[in-house]
């Protein structure tokens, strides 16, 4: 690594970290929204932990925590704020839709939206807050499924995917329904959303909502089905905000494991 993307990978660390651990208020915001989905002593996976603020609310909660994160800068910040913690396992790897490696495209200044996907950083090229994103390839990193992490962690209550456009892809690698989950919207790769949707609806009936940004609330007046939440997804304009879909279970298509 160049002296200068070293300098542009510590400032991008260093903005994460303020982002997300240097607002009191959002801090009790977001216990106060996990608090509807997040109960004590229950599992939830963080499928793209980054920085850890997730981590953070949901021990707050008194929840278990696995913590899945690719890059190492951030599996080394994770390891440091909650390594010790019994509560937490960190998993050092991706998730996608079979085990393997991947090369992960790595944005020195803004990591928030490095990915995996090429795919969909040719789909937000065009939106012009993505104009002065660049991304570089890094070496490869490991890949497992979210079924892997199952098996060997049992069932969570809450899942969280946040990977930048392969959100799908690590849903294509679950087999089981899980009771509730969140993955992210983006108005330039609605694709990807209503992928997610889909395969969320061939392992169980569910029930959608949105939270747009980072308000860490819920946008819409009540819970709705699938076909309303593709049509929410297709009606977003071009110039909408990103945002999480929340996904609450009605009832599996195949026999639902107990949630640990």
């Amino acid at each position: 690594m160049s002296g200068v993307s070293r300098i542009d990978r510590t400032l991008g660390i260093v903005r994460s970290v303020v982002t997300y651990y240097g607002i009191p208020l959002r801090a009790r915001r977001l216990r106060r929204f996990y608090g509807q989905f997040v109960t004590p002593g229950s599992l939830c996976f963080d499928v793209g932990a980054h920085a850890g603020n997730r981590v953070r609310c949901w021990l707050q909660l008194k929840a278990r925590v696995v913590a899945v994160e690719p890059q190492p800068d951030f599996v080394r910040l994770l390891r440091f704020l909650y390594g010790r913690n019994p509560n937490v396992e960190i998993v050092a790897a991706a998730l996608g839709r079979a085990r393997g490696r991947g090369t992960l495209l790595v944005s020195e200044r803004t990591p928030t939206v490095t990915t995996l996907s090429p795919d969909w950083i040719d789909d937000v090229r065009a939106d012009p807050r993505f104009a002065r994103v660049r991304w570089t390839p890094a070496p490869a990193v490991e890949i497992l499924t979210l079924q892997a992490l199952i098996e060997r962690h049992g069932l969570p209550r809450f899942v969280k995917i946040d990977v930048e456009g392969f959100e799908a892809e690590v849903l294509a690698g679950l087999e089981v329904a899980v009771p509730f989950l969140s993955f992210e919207y983006l108005p330039a790769a609605r694709a990807t959303a209503l992928a997610c949707i889909d395969r969320l609806e061939q392992l169980g009936v569910y029930r959608y909502n949105s939270s747009s940004g980072e308000s860490h609330r819920l946008g819409m007046e009540k819970w709705v089905d699938a076909d309303a939440a593709r049509g929410f997804i297709d009606a977003l304009p071009a110039d909408a905000p990103s945002g999480d879909l929340y996904a609450s279970l009605v009832s599996p298509r195949g026999r639902l494991a107990r949630a640990a």
